[in-house]
């Protein structure tokens, strides 16, 4: 079982960039796959591998703004499996999101990662 904090996500539509017919990961998106990486090395935590994967996930918001939770999703999932928590995003075979409150201070995503 894997348990850290890592950083709240940007928006969907700013991890993207669009140039000619490529999509390209932006320079926010790079950013904070590099703060993902930092937090899970700081945790000293090792990845699950292969392995299936339970995802569980508590939401720390930055503010009262309305947000669609399974927005807060793919920035996440792809900055995880980068940081090589697991190999694929589609080892995860049970998701689950909820909202943890307000934190102005130190809005997160708290992670629990499980070998299913």
């Amino acid at each position: 079982m894997i348990r850290l904090s890592i950083p709240f996500p940007p928006s969907t539509n700013r991890i993207w960039r669009h140039v000619g017919a490529k999509v390209l990961l932006s320079k926010e998106g790079r950013a904070y796959r590099a703060r993902v990486a930092e937090a899970v090395m700081i945790a000293r935590v090792q990845g699950l591998g292969r392995a299936p994967v339970v995802l569980t996930i508590h939401a720390s918001m930055p503010d009262a703004r309305r947000r669609d939770l399974d927005n807060l999703l793919k920035a996440a999932q792809d900055a995880m499996q980068a940081a090589r928590l697991y190999e694929d995003d589609s080892q995860i075979v049970d998701l689950r999101i909820r909202r943890a409150g307000i934190d102005r201070v130190n809005p997160r995503l708290d992670v629990v990662l499980e070998a299913a």
